[in-house]
């Protein structure tokens, strides 16, 4: 098997620039990797992605909203995550089901217990062995971010970017809520820091928990 890694973090934390750095330092040490995302990853997961991000779609509901993060999961998960990591690949996923209960349970307040129900059907047992939680002051985040769509000529996905700050407020606290129940699997960074010094220590974090056949050296 594989070795499946994810990262979080509210929007404009800088995890995506991050996993962009870790796939380019693995794949320079001859890994396997495949680097993907969520909500999408493969052609069906990213039309929902599509409905799920565009802030036109603003009178969702957050039960609407929950399902379709989980049918999303469910056809990322089946066609393209467990293939990888049966194929012996180490896997990185920027956002996987603990952006659901950060966001869903924490920020929109859906019932855990239904959360995890779902999480566990899209899932079928497939779970990140490491965590990386870039963790940033939502009011710093919301700002690259909204800086991010300003300057993208692709679609402009936005939906949660619109979201008041409280919302993302919640967000992080939930995410810190988890880090905390969890702590062998998440590893938290600081995502004020220079996107040098995160990338050290995300690297540093990530040769430690390797298992022995996909060690790396720095």
């Amino acid at each position: 098997m594989g070795y499946f890694i994810s990262f979080e973090g509210v929007e404009g934390c800088g995890k995506t620039t991050q996993i962009k750095l870790l796939h380019e330092f693995l794949t320079a040490r001859g890994r396997s990797v495949l680097l993907t995302r969520e909500p999408g990853g493969c052609a069906i997961a990213d039309k929902i992605r599509a409905i799920l991000l565009d802030a036109e779609n603003h009178a969702m509901s957050p039960l609407a909203e929950l399902l379709l993060y989980a049918s999303a999961r469910a056809q990322h998960v089946a066609e393209v995550i467990t293939p990888a990591l049966e194929a012996g690949r180490i896997v990185l996923c920027d956002r996987f089901f603990d952006a659901t209960v950060a966001y869903q349970c924490f920020g929109r307040g859906i019932d855990r217990d239904t959360i995890a129900v779902l999480n566990t059907l899209a899932c079928q047992e497939t779970t990140p062995e490491l965590t990386i939680l870039v963790d940033c002051d939502p009011h710093i985040g919301l700002s690259r971010a909204r800086k991010r769509i300003e300057s993208s000529q692709g679609p402009r996905e936005e939906r949660f970017e619109l979201e008041a700050l409280s919302f993302h407020q919640r967000v992080r606290g939930g995410y810190l809520h988890l880090a905390a129940e969890e702590p062998n699997r998440f590893v938290i960074v600081n995502g004020d820091d220079t996107i040098e010094t995160i990338f050290a220590a995300i690297s540093e974090h990530v040769v430690q928990h390797l298992p022995e056949e996909l060690r790396v050296i720095c």
